[in-house]
C-alpha cells in the first residue's frame, strides 16, 4: 500500500467514525469487561481506540505497531507495581488492532497468543462487529492473564483506569 492511498484511509476516517464503531454502550461495556478480568489476573489492561493518525504520521510512515508503543509510553502504562501494564490499540484507518505489554507480562506469555487476542478483534471488526469483537478478544485476553499471572492472595489496588479511551 503506498503512502498516498493510506493518506486517503486516514483522512476519511474520522472521529465519527470512532464514536460510531464504539459507540458509549461498547466503551462502557469494555471497561466492565476490563474490570472483571483485573480481578482474576495481576496485569492491568488499558485499551485505546484511534480512528486515523495525523498526516504527518502518515507521511513519515509511522506504523500501527510504533504509534501503539508511543501512547505505552504516553499513558504511562509501564508504570505498574509488577511491569504487568497492557496496552491494547485499536487503529481503525488501517484496521490493526496491536498489543503491547510491558516486560513483567511479556516474557510469560508466547507471542502467538497475543496475535490470536488481535486475530479475534480483527475478524470481528472486519464484519462491523465491534462490539461483540472487542468483549470477545478482551474476554480471551483476561482468560489468558489468569492462566498466566493469576490474581494473589492478596487483591492489588488497580493501578491504570479500566476506562478505554477514545482518541
Amino acid at each position: 500500500m503506498n503512502k498516498f492511498s493510506r493518506a486517503i484511509r486516514h483522512l476519511t476516517t474520522t472521529r465519527f467514525t470512532g464514536k460510531k464503531a464504539f459507540p458509549c454502550a461498547t466503551l462502557t461495556a469494555i471497561q466492565k469487561t476490563i474490570a472483571a478480568g483485573e480481578k482474576t489476573h495481576r496485569a492491568e489492561i488499558r485499551l485505546i481506540v484511534e480512528h486515523s493518525l495525523e498526516l504527518s504520521a502518515i507521511l513519515a510512515g509511522v506504523s500501527s505497531r510504533q504509534r501503539a508503543h508511543e501512547l505505552f509510553s504516553q499513558y504511562r502504562i509501564w508504570d505498574t507495581e509488577e511491569n504487568s501494564g497492557i496496552l491494547i490499540y485499536i487503529e481503525l484507518a488501517d484496521h490493526q488492532v496491536e498489543i503491547v505489554a510491558d516486560r513483567g507480562i511479556s516474557k510469560l506469555i508466547p507471542a502467538h497468543h497475543w496475535h490470536a487476542v488481535c486475530k479475534t478483534m480483527t475478524q470481528g471488526f472486519a464484519k462491523g462487529e465491534y462490539h461483540d469483537s472487542a468483549i470477545a478478544g478482551l474476554q480471551q485476553l483476561n482468560a489468558m492473564l489468569h492462566e498466566y499471572f493469576p490474581e494473589n492472595e492478596t487483591p492489588q489496588a488497580n493501578q491504570l483506569s479500566n476506562k478505554p479511551i477514545l482518541l
